[in-house]
């Protein structure tokens, strides 16, 4: 049977077009010095290729639709803020390996298929809590990602320069599409998860735990093929999505376009954009330019946000209460949660609002570590999913997903997990330049934990 088109609103409360953001208010935006050269660099942005196309959109949004309904469980995860120097094959395949070990172990333990969606090919801007920063007396704009300046610590590395734009473009099309090629080519085969494998999967304490699902999973394979008498089908390749924060509006108004034989204006930039909470102003442009485009759309929600206020970004960015159309992302902290999610739950839940709900729990547990290093603790990051998996449950609603940010690099940047890592193991290889993230072994126990937690709720 073929499929039936995914409906997607066109109806909109105020005349919109994706200029319109720029007669509200724009936090979090650079300052470039040149104008003449910003608007050389947007007209040159303008006539390149787009990065996803409006099929693959709508794609992602009948999965997060089914994922609303229980159908499905999201796994977004990649880098905090990626950087041009680390769009190399080697980073691109770490980073792709990990989040398929993990949805094998997702999709093991929850028996149900997992909706992978990457944190990156576009998640080159970072909101920043101040617009300057002072070393030593000495006061310069802050890093703002490298798609606005560059992380060094002098005059000329941090004024925003608009030709950055073009190579995030550039960097975000080689990523995505080597990872299409990727997996393409076959290599998310699950008859072939040893591919997956990275040097530390044979001495992590994990190994063994690992080990014994890839066997179960193979035997089961084989089982039904066997069964059949042919191979089983639709198991060499999987789907896959890019997503980032949409904070540097400028870019992201070059790469919204109409296509053919469709309504409607699309973020061609990335799948799945999502607003944070420094720019969720309901005047913001932020919301005025998200209200208006047909990409599924997330929105972080944290601790400090009014009841009135989560619901109003409802009633904007989804008036329809499309399906597929809304994600919330909670990111409270392991300590507030269970004060602040619950009246959330039961205000959605009230309205009777079609939204997925999200656990991200990074970034409401970072903290300074004893020697000066910006850190989160895997304790806290555990207690914050868990958790939520039980306030979920206590309300009647579900959880959707986790939203995490994870590298498949061997770095040392959160504490704990199951090497127990503490503070003077940041010092052996902390290479975040915004925030840290979970490493390779770290992710993977994730992984496990959810899928304990969650058989631990099924009974």
């Amino acid at each position: 049977m073929k499929a039936q088109p995914f409906a997607v609103s066109t109806h909109l409360a105020a005349p919109w077009s994706p200029d319109s953001w720029q007669s509200h208010v724009a936090e979090q935006q650079p300052r470039y010095p040149d104008a003449d050269a910003l608007s050389r660099a947007l007209d040159e942005l303008r006539a390149l290729p787009p990065l996803v196309t409006s099929s693959e959109i709508l794609a992602l949004r009948r999965q997060l639709a089914e994922a609303e309904e229980g159908r499905r469980f999201l796994l977004q995860g990649g880098d905090c803020c990626e950087n041009f120097a680390y769009c190399t094959p080697e980073v691109i395949s770490n980073r792709l390996k990990v989040l398929l070990q993990m949805s094998l172990v997702l999709v093991h333990s929850l028996r149900m298929p997992v909706l992978r969606v990457g944190r990156f090919a576009g998640q080159y801007a970072k909101p920043r809590s101040s617009a300057t920063e002072v070393r030593d007396g000495v006061e310069l704009p802050s890093y703002r990602g490298d798609i606005v300046n560059a992380p060094e610590f002098s005059a000329t590395a941090r004024v925003p320069d608009p030709q950055r734009m073009i190579a995030a473009h550039s960097r975000s099309a080689l990523t995505i599409n080597f990872v299409r090629s990727l997996i393409d080519g076959g290599f998310a085969d699950l008859h072939h998860p040893e591919n997956w494998d990275l040097a530390w999967v044979r001495h992590s304490p994990l190994a063994d735990e690992y080990k014994r699902i890839v066997e179960g999973i193979s035997e089961a394979m084989h089982f039904m093929e066997t069964l059949s008498g042919e191979p089983a089908h639709n198991l060499d390749r999987v789907d896959f999505y890019s997503s980032h924060e949409a904070l540097l509006l400028p870019y992201e108004q070059t790469l919204t376009r109409q296509v053919p034989r469709q309504q409607g204006w699309f973020n061609l930039g990335t799948h799945f954009p999502w607003i944070g909470m420094r720019t969720a102003a309901l005047d913001g442009a932020h919301v005025e330019y998200f209200r208006g485009i047909c990409n599924p759309v997330g929105v972080k929600v944290g601790p400090s946000m009014s009841i009135e206020h989560l619901l109003r970004l409802l009633e904007v960015l989804n008036p329809d209460n499309e399906p597929g159309r809304l994600t919330l992302i909670h990111r409270m902290g392991a300590d507030v949660i269970a004060d602040k999610l619950p009246p959330m739950l039961d205000a959605v839940k009230r309205e009777g609002a079609r939204v997925l709900w999200v656990c991200d729990p990074m970034h409401g547990n970072t903290e300074n570590s004893s020697n000066g290093y910006k850190t989160r603790r895997f304790a806290n990051i555990r207690s914050e999913i868990e958790q939520s998996f039980d306030l979920h449950a206590a309300a009647g609603t579900r959880l959707g997903g986790v939203h995490l940010e994870l590298t498949g690099e061997d770095v040392t940047e959160c504490t704990g997990g199951a090497r127990d890592l503490g503070d003077a193991d940041l010092e052996r290889a902390y290479h975040s330049t915004v925030d840290p993230r979970l490493n390779y072994e770290q992710s993977l126990e994730t992984a496990m934990l959810i899928g304990r937690k969650y058989n631990q709720l099924a009974g």
